[in-house]
């Protein structure tokens, strides 16, 4: 009996979301949230809805940096159309010669989550840290609904911050979405990459056309997913206005522990908050790329091919991470005739550079001896 009534339940969900037309109304309505909401403001004469502004980010970001020794620059790179990159260089003359290295974070982040690693990596050569188009510090301008013309709006703004600086070619490391963008600019510009560190890259494979029988996704979720597709990834945080602060604390105490030994207070949740609550145009970026459940609508595993076999490949992975880490063993099936190295950093999960950031510098800068 239950058995038959699960697809009745099934298709009563179906029907509840197209025919009565449940989705478009969320979406009509997110629609006007997300653009009076997310930009945190109420009328002038009360306080911000969401506790935060340019300043403050500022701030959370110069206390994330604060335990680095020595110095450093910090700068806003033009690129087109008015758009700004906010850089970190780390640079002196006895490095100076060397290939610099780039460091692309990853979804929801910025440069002060390097803390743990731009001291150290920066002991061998130039090393820059930008916020990508839309996060952090940077320009948050309006991007474009396609998902292609997205990716290649990220690529172009790479592109025009690495013309602006002044570099002839670099080591690109990227994170997450970071580790996307660094291996789509690189089929694009092949030219000035010498070599690519994805360290656990998102994006890379396909869908899975089916789901496992043993693992069916309940109906309740497929619910869920179809009622809140309409919204941004973390539109929640900022929705709670004043509560958002907490919420990372709660959600997300894990970071706290990622970065004890540099700090025993909230820096690193008020970075993460401050960081989310400011318009969020890559944010909105990133979900035009991707498909439900987060997987990307253009896997870069269909392109790998296009990339120029000269250009050697090292992908970082965490023992402990949840991202599959088949896709480093795609990548070396599809470049039989190319450089692919695959390193698992013990104990670490997704943010390896953070969980394990002494093991994970030291295999980074072994990597990188091998360039010059």
């Amino acid at each position: 009996m239950a058995e038959q009534e699960e697809p009745a339940r099934t298709g009563l969900v179906q029907r509840a979301l197209s025919v009565s037309g449940v989705h478009s109304l969320v979406s009509g309505v997110w629609g006007y949230v997300d653009s009076t909401i997310r930009w945190c403001w109420i009328p002038g004469w009360l306080p911000s809805w969401c506790p935060t502004s340019q300043v403050q980010l500022q701030t959370a970001e110069d206390m994330m940096l604060r335990c680095i020794d020595g110095p450093f620059l910090k700068q806003y790179v033009p690129i087109s159309t008015g758009n700004r990159l906010w850089t970190l260089t780390f640079s002196s003359d006895r490095v100076k010669h060397r290939t610099p290295m780039v460091l692309l974070h990853g979804f929801g982040g910025g440069v002060g989550l390097w803390a743990h690693n731009l001291e150290a990596l920066s002991q061998r050569r130039p090393v820059f840290a930008l916020d990508l188009l839309g996060f952090g510090q940077s320009s948050r301008p309006q991007f474009s609904t396609d998902a292609q013309e997205v990716e290649e709006q990220f690529v172009e703004s790479i592109e025009q911050w690495r013309a602006n600086v002044g570099l002839e070619t670099m080591i690109l490391l990227g994170h997450n979405l970071g580790g996307y963008l660094a291996a789509s600019y690189s089929i694009k510009y092949p030219h000035r990459v010498k070599h690519i560190l994805l360290v656990e890259p998102w994006g890379f494979p396909e869908r899975p056309d089916t789901v496992e029988a043993d693992r069916p996704i309940p109906v309740w979720i497929k619910a869920l997913g179809a009622m809140f597709s309409p919204f941004n990834p973390l539109a929640g945080l900022r929705l709670v206005g004043p509560l958002g602060p907490a919420l990372v604390q709660t959600l997300r105490p894990d970071f706290k522990r990622k970065f004890s030994s540099m700090f025993s207070d909230n820096t690193v949740s008020n970075y993460i908050y401050h960081l989310n609550v400011q318009t969020p145009s890559g944010e909105t970026a990133f979900k035009n790329m991707t498909v439900p459940y987060g997987w990307a609508k253009r896997p870069m595993l269909e392109r790998m091919d296009q990339l120029q076999p000269d250009i050697p490949i090292t992908i970082v992975y965490g023992s402990r991470s949840s991202v599959d880490s088949n896709s480093g063993s795609s990548i070396k099936k599809l470049r039989p005739n190319s450089h692919v190295e695959i390193i698992t950093i013990r104990g670490a999960g997704h943010y390896v550079y953070a969980d394990q950031p002494e093991d994970f510098n030291h295999r980074v800068l072994e990597v990188c001896e091998k360039v010059d």
